[in-house]
């Protein structure tokens, strides 16, 4: 029986099996798997929005007090007894437990600061004559008063805190409030433990002093204390009714045999005020070597003391308006601010400064460096705060406005009825500047408890010019932290915004075009084998710690480079050069020979070429130090020796190159490629070769050509991109960042050059381009998205480093553009400071904000680049 060929063919071969229908129905199971994944994706991506936010609201949190300024938490008036006598001090202990004042006829008025219950007082023996003038020292704890007959007498003021068991807190004591109490003299302060704290207060006045010999009244005096305790100096200025300005040192010495103290006064006077003119205050340094003395024209008398035995008068300045009268003179803390107040309300504070014409004969003078808010009234008291800048002032109408110097801020404006006539008779701020208290004439006390944690901080101090004391004129600057206890905290973010700046750039400059070249070489040009070693070598060096990398850089790289700053420089003339030689020999070989070892014998060509450049480096590097720096470049980046006409023309070689190499391939590019035609491989590699002499010759001619006109006109480089020399620089910084930063901007370069299509290369090689142009002109454009990714991507690394800045960039917190001089960064700043802040600090809250702007500046650097990365995108996707 005959079978149909046809069937017959068509019939499927005899396997012995029978072919399952597949079934194309996507099992539930996977479907589940792809929605959890979706959803998974969908809500960690979310998520990491969220927690990204959530870090910067957190970091905004504890910034926020920084700008807020000053509150008042509570505030109370009630009667200190003074009926109506004079009132020479007023004061209150730091714990803010007892007020007292010192009146005229020696009665010590104390109270409970809070609330205002009488305390037990004290009357001190001030002698048959009148009280004519009063001083005190910055920190309350010495007082001087001057008598109408002439004569000053030293006292002493002493709050004692006791800690001792609650037990001995005598029974029947009045309850004050919930942590006070009081037996009439001693005010006990319950505090954790079950302990209390025993507050109590202690005047004393020593033997009086004659100061004028004829016996013409005190009218102006100011004090200062020095020396040891075994052996104290004190120093004062009088001035006296008939004009006379007297300096006055009195040395105590303690006799150890009968613990008696004896004290010698030194007189020496001063020149006299011009005729007619009546000393309204009188203000003396620590150190007594400058009096200031001013008077109710406004006018400020400065007097050189150096030499007790010769002052000499050295300036006079007028610190106020044409027809305003002086109303205080007053030092702050540390004694280099000098508060200024008027009859119309202005306070001002000045700086002793060094000027080149100078009024002062000395060659310094006084110099308005703050201007603060107007008061609206004239002001007639000031009292500073023993601790800060922060000092709070009184006018006529009742209003109390608590300032700040450095940062010429108003935290607070109090207001009292007070009665027009006889206004405020005074004035104190606590110690731990949490309150003040303002007595009035009629004995009436008003206590502000106040709250002022972070009073010099405000934008225009993180980030704008401040004029700090000792500084010639406003300025950036970051000094958190001294040795003194009068230092004003310097908290401008702009050095280390600046830093930052820095380090990434000059790093940049030398990671990007490496990385790059290294991509586009690898991608284009290499062999495979070649490139399967040389990219994963690239990217293990991305997982060296950078911690590893500041060490090497710091103790191994940067004392290199400061021994061998010369053969440096000479590498970035001779790595280039290295490399177009690399090229040019290996076109002059036969094509056959250049085609068999192109592998890996080129990649060592060029590794060959590259050490005898190093080796040359070494060489010339003491020629070139000879022929640009004068023989010596530590002492020419100095200043000291050397012209800039030299380094000036390093500086223009790239440019002048650029220009050069533009304008022959405008000119000179077709002729040339037609006159060599299709000569051999050897005469075209010579052409070419001449060609490059010929372009660097030019290029160097011409900036040769521009540096001497630069240097005509009075350009030097030096205080700018160079200058002095620091072991610990950029340039050591720069080096060892981009060696962290290469191996991120290679890969992911490199991945999108590779990325390209292969028919945009395969038809730009057939339409007759070389690999170079193909790689320049139609590669590298259609990647640009992913190469400019690359790069920020590097940036964003360079920005957040943190222990390469740290260990080799010295930490120098300086704005300049010196590429041999320190840095300090953002990063490195926090890592530094941090674990020295006290928690909730000023400093503590300031390196939040630093860590705020770190935020916002990579967030903003990223989101611009990546809209630029989404344009590069688009166009490169119509390809």
């Amino acid at each position: 029986m005959s079978a149909d060929p046809a069937v017959a063919s068509a019939a499927p071969p005899e396997t012995g099996r029978v072919p399952r229908r597949q079934n194309r129905v996507t099992r539930r199971s996977v479907l589940i798997i792809d929605r959890l994944a979706d959803w998974s994706i969908t809500v960690g991506g979310l998520l990491v929005i969220v927690a990204v936010f959530g870090i910067m609201l957190f970091l905004a949190q504890v910034t926020v007090p920084l700008f807020t300024g000053a509150a008042l938490e509570s505030e109370r008036s009630y009667p200190l007894r003074t009926d109506g006598r004079r009132t020479l001090i007023l004061n209150v202990d730091e714990y803010r437990t007892i007020a007292f004042a010192l009146l005229e006829d020696g009665t010590v008025t104390v109270a409970h600061a809070p609330t205002g219950t009488p305390l037990a007082g004290q009357k001190l023996d001030l002698g048959p004559s009148p009280v004519s003038a009063f001083g005190r020292t910055i920190r309350r704890d010495n007082l001087l008063i001057g008598f109408a007959d002439g004569t000053v007498r030293f006292g002493t003021v002493s709050v004692t805190a006791e800690i001792a068991d609650a037990d001995r807190v005598p029974e029947g004591a009045r309850q004050l409030d919930e942590r006070d109490r009081t037996d009439g003299r001693l005010v006990y302060s319950r505090i954790p433990g079950n302990q209390v704290r025993i507050i109590g207060l202690r005047l004393q006045l020593d033997e009086p002093v004659r100061v004028t010999p004829d016996g013409a009244a005190i009218i102006a005096a100011d004090y200062r204390v020095g020396g040891t305790a075994e052996r104290p100096v004190r120093s004062f200025v009088t001035v006296d009714a008939n004009g006379k300005v007297r300096l006055s040192r009195a040395e105590s010495r303690l006799n150890l045999m009968t613990r008696q103290m004896r004290t010698t006064v030194a007189n020496a006077e001063l020149p006299a005020l011009p005729e007619g003119v009546r000393a309204k205050a009188v203000l003396l340094t620590e150190t007594a070597d400058t009096v200031l003395v001013g008077t109710e024209d406004g006018t400020v008398f400065r007097y050189d003391s150096r030499d007790f035995r010769n002052p000499r008068m050295v300036e006079r300045a007028a610190v106020l308006s044409d027809g305003e009268m002086l109303t205080g003179l007053y030092y702050l803390v540390g004694e280099q601010s000098l508060v200024v107040t008027g009859s119309r309300g202005t306070t001002d504070v000045f700086f002793l400064l060094e000027r080149r014409n100078a009024r002062g004969s000395d060659g310094f003078e006084l110099v308005r460096a703050h201007r603060l808010e107007n008061q609206g009234a004239p002001i007639g008291y000031v009292s500073a705060s023993p601790r800060s800048k922060m000092f709070v002032t009184a006018d006529a109408s009742g209003g109390v406005w608590v300032r700040h110097s450095t940062s010429s801020r108003t935290l607070l404006k109090l207001q009292k009825t007070v009665d027009a006539a006889s206004g405020y008779s005074g004035l104190v701020m606590a110690p731990r500047e949490d309150g003040v208290i303002a007595l009035t004439a009629q004995g009436e006390a008003t206590a502000w408890w106040i709250s002022a944690p972070h009073p010099e901080t405000t934008l225009a101090t993180l980030f704008g010019r401040v004029w700090y004391e000792g500084y010639p004129e406003p300025s950036f600057t970051w000094q958190s932290s001294s040795g003194s206890d009068s230092f004003e905290p310097k908290l401008s973010l702009v050095p280390l915004i600046f830093g930052t700046i820095k380090a990434t750039v000059y790093a940049l400059l030398f990671a990007v075009p490496i990385a790059l070249m290294a991509a586009i070489y690898t991608s284009e040009f290499v062999h495979h084998r070649v490139r399967s070693v040389v990219k994963p070598a690239m990217e293990m060096m991305a997982s060296l710690p950078s911690v590893v990398l500041g060490f090497i850089a710091a103790l191994i790289l940067a004392p290199i480079v400061e021994d061998w700053v010369s053969a440096v420089l000479m590498v970035f003339i001779a790595l280039p050069l290295s490399l177009l030689g690399a090229a040019y020999a290996w076109q002059f070989l036969p094509r056959h020979v250049a085609l068999r070892f192109g592998g890996l014998p080129k990649f060592a060509l060029m590794f060959v070429f590259l050490l005898i450049a190093f080796q040359l480096c070494l060489w010339t590097g003491g020629l070139l130090e000879r022929l640009v720096f004068a023989g010596d470049i530590k002492a020419w980046l100095a200043g000291t020796i050397g012209g800039p006409m030299g380094f000036t023309t390093l500086l223009l070689m790239p440019l002048m190159l650029a220009v050069v190499v533009w304008m022959s391939s405008r000119v000179l590019s077709d002729r040339l490629e037609d006159a060599v035609g299709a000569t051999g491989r050897l005469t075209a590699g010579l052409v070419a070769l001449g060609r490059w002499i010929a372009t660097l010759v030019a290029a160097l001619l011409l900036a040769l050509f521009a540096a001497s006109l630069l240097t005509g006109l009075g350009y030097d480089p030096r205080g700018g991109v160079v200058g002095t020399y620091v072991q610990r620089n950029t340039l050591v910084v720069g080096f060892a960042m981009g060696f962290a930063v290469i191996p991120i901007i290679y890969t992911i370069a490199e991945d999108a050059l590779n990325a390209v299509p292969e028919h945009l290369r395969g038809a730009s090689l057939a339409c007759g381009a070389t690999p170079w142009q193909t790689a320049t002109r139609v590669i590298l454009p259609t990647a640009t998205s992913g190469v400019f990714a690359a790069v920020m991507i590097g940036m964003g690394r360079a920005v957040g480093e943190t222990m390469i800045v740290v260990m080799a960039a010295g930490n120098t917190p300086i704005m300049d553009w010196n590429i041999f001089n320190g840095l300090r960064a953002l990063s490195a700043n926090i890592a530094v400071e941090l674990p020295e802040a006290v928690r909730n600090g000023t400093l503590y809250r300031v390196l939040f904000l630093a860590a705020l702007t770190l935020f916002v500046m990579t967030f903003v650097v990223n989101t611009l680049a990546e809209v630029v990365r989404q344009q590069f995108r688009r166009r490169a996707a119509s390809l």
